[in-house]
């Protein structure tokens, strides 16, 4: 009998394997075989949530009632949790049941998002660089992707000449991200006002993704609903995963106005249901009782640690860096005499052992960048630097 030929959908000739997932592989196999590999490339906080915060998961697991399907609006309590901690940190009002929409994690925002406002063949603005999810995402769904450059010169901030000068006409939305990932470049008031203008005189929606403005910022905590009018033309997703050290939870959400979350519903209600109760619950208690010591221990003292030794560890690998840059990762230019920026890492990781990601990954603006996470312990970074210290780089 004729063996069948299975094939898989066209769309996946569209995208690749998360380089992530794909490089933790390897990895995992030279830990397998004694490397001792220390991973400098995730943003995935190593530290726990507050202990409060677990305790409300605890207690709500054990009720007999909790286990039951949850609304896919999301609880009202973390509904209101969330938009208690939007006026809070970024003086924004927001009607918890109309105007906030809890998510599995803001991937599943990008899918929701795109789904419910952008019609196959019509396109989308993304960062470049910027996270690698806007365009596989994207490119999954049909839609068709347009880079838009940032650069270290214009403080990876949009050049909105360049974006005035491309033809918009099929464009439905834009991916914005501040604080910026991979660069750490901050958000800025006049880019968030100038990004609501550019969205009202084009009719293109803006997604600002604003998952870091608790990590190494001590500026002003700045949300894009903060400008005048945002809200009508404009959805912020924001996360726990980092500001909460919750990244497993997958416990995101977005803010926007009432008849953008009806659209994104109609979706989200026929891909999933809400998460489980307890884990909502403990979610609102997070947001609610934020105790400001637990956060300057987790996301300030900690963080601000490690930041020395990664840009120490900058500083071996003769890379240039920006000392204002804020986030949980340290970007830096590498050096003009190293040609490919994979030569570094690669070497960086079968001789120094120490795995960091190289630019490439979030874009072709990211070519001669590395970018070191700040999610390993004091002494493990400590015994990066020590290892890529003993690499004679240009070599």
């Amino acid at each position: 009998m004729e063996k069948n030929t299975f094939k898989p959908a066209d769309r996946l000739s569209l995208v690749q394997e998360y380089y992530f997932s794909r490089k933790l592989k390897e990895v995992a196999q030279l830990n397998a075989e004694g490397q001792d590999i220390i991973s400098l490339a995730i943003g995935s906080p190593d530290m726990p949530p507050s202990k409060r915060t677990i305790e409300v998961l605890c207690d709500e697991a054990r009720k007999p009632n909790g286990h039951g399907y949850q609304p896919t609006v999301g609880t009202p309590e973390l509904k209101r949790a969330m938009a208690a901690f939007y006026k809070r940190w970024y003086g924004v009002t927001l009607d918890p049941m109309t105007e906030i929409q809890p998510l599995i994690g803001s991937k599943e925002g990008i899918l929701h998002v795109t789904l419910a406002l952008v019609n196959p063949g019509e396109q989308v603005l993304v960062p470049n660089p910027g996270y690698p999810t806007y365009t596989a995402l994207s490119r999954l769904l049909g839609a068709e992707v347009v880079n838009y450059d940032l650069t270290e010169a214009g403080g990876w901030q949009p050049d909105f000449e360049q974006l005035e000068r491309m033809d918009l006409s099929r464009v439905k939305l834009m991916w914005t991200n501040y604080p910026h990932m991979p660069t750490g470049a901050r958000a800025r008031r006049e880019t968030y006002e100038r990004l609501v203008a550019f969205a009202q005189k084009h009719g293109i929606v803006i997604v600002n993704d604003n998952p870091y403005s608790f990590i190494l910022n001590d500026g002003e905590r700045l949300s894009i609903l903060q400008v005048p009018g945002a809200k009508d033309c404009c959805i912020e997703f924001n996360s726990m995963s980092k500001s909460h050290n919750m990244p497993g939870w997958r416990v995101g959400m977005l803010s926007t106005n009432a008849e953008f979350i009806r659209w994104i519903l109609k979706v989200k209600t026929n891909i999933d249901s809400g998460t489980f109760r307890a884990m909502q619950l403990a979610a609102a208690e997070a947001l609610t009782h934020n105790e400001d010591e637990w956060h300057e221990q987790a996301n300030v003292r900690v963080y601000a640690s490690r930041r020395l030794i990664a840009e120490q560890i900058m500083t071996a690998l003769g890379c240039s860096f920006d000392p204002t840059q804020t986030g949980m990762f340290l970007w830096g230019r590498i050096p003009d005499s190293i040609p490919d920026v994979e030569d570094l890492t690669e070497r960086v990781l079968h001789e120094a052992r120490v795995f960091i990601a190289p630019g490439f990954i979030f874009g072709s603006n990211g070519s001669r960048y590395v970018r070191i996470s700040l999610c390993a312990k004091d002494e493990q970074m400590r015994e990066a630097l020590k290892r890529i210290a003993q690499l004679n780089i240009h070599h």
